[in-house]
């Protein structure tokens, strides 16, 4: 599966979690987010957070980021297969979040 595939299922899978738990709805309801997610060895993707889901998967970051998730596609692959902790890739700086200190504390509970 490819990074594209990856992603859009990761979306899928993400949307199907907030829909299925009240809490998460609640806990995202009202933010509006564009994340861009920036491999460095591939290329960017970015989708939008809005009413409790993630639409708008695309390629390219041309658009102004709220959250920015940067890490190259080797970490991106262990995080997805859970080989690897994003508490892990944070502190030894594999994976980096850049944006307001809110987001990152939604971003965590999230993981």
């Amino acid at each position: 599966m490819g990074i594209e595939e990856t992603l859009a299922s990761l979306v899928d899978r993400f949307n199907r979690h907030a829909g299925d738990n009240p809490g998460v709805r609640e806990e995202l309801e009202g933010i509006r987010r564009t994340i861009v997610i920036h491999l460095t060895d591939e290329r960017s993707y970015a989708v939008d957070l809005k009413e409790g889901r993630l639409t708008n998967l695309r390629t390219g970051s041309k658009d102004r980021a709220d959250v920015t998730i940067t890490t190259d596609s080797a970490t991106f692959d262990g995080l997805v297969k859970k080989e690897l902790g994003p508490m892990k890739a944070l502190v030894t700086r594999k994976l980096t979040i850049d944006g307001s200190l809110e987001d990152k504390l939604l971003f965590r509970k999230l993981l």
